[in-house]
């Protein structure tokens, strides 16, 4: 799986984890902050997280957590290093 199928994937999740930015979330780049530029709440990242479990069909492991992952490219970084 390439790092811009990841990257759509992930477009999904962060639009049905909070649809209130659908115009941020369309231009988001892999430096894109979660929080700051994307404005994710901690709920937001737990359903992003349970989300990309489901999606990947990966585990993250217990000792991640929100704080880990600061940007979009954080995210697809620790998805890539997951998947098989």
């Amino acid at each position: 799986m390439t790092r811009s199928e990841i990257i759509e994937g992930l477009r999904d999740i962060l639009l049905a984890a909070d649809d209130r930015n659908v115009e941020a979330l369309a231009r988001c780049t892999e430096q894109s902050r979660l929080m700051a530029d994307l404005g994710f709440s901690s709920v937001s990242m737990l359903y992003m997280v349970i989300a990309i479990e489901e999606r990947f069909h990966i585990r993250f492991d217990d000792n991640v957590g929100a704080a880990d992952f600061a940007t979009l490219g954080d995210v697809v970084d620790y998805i890539e290093k997951k998947l098989p």
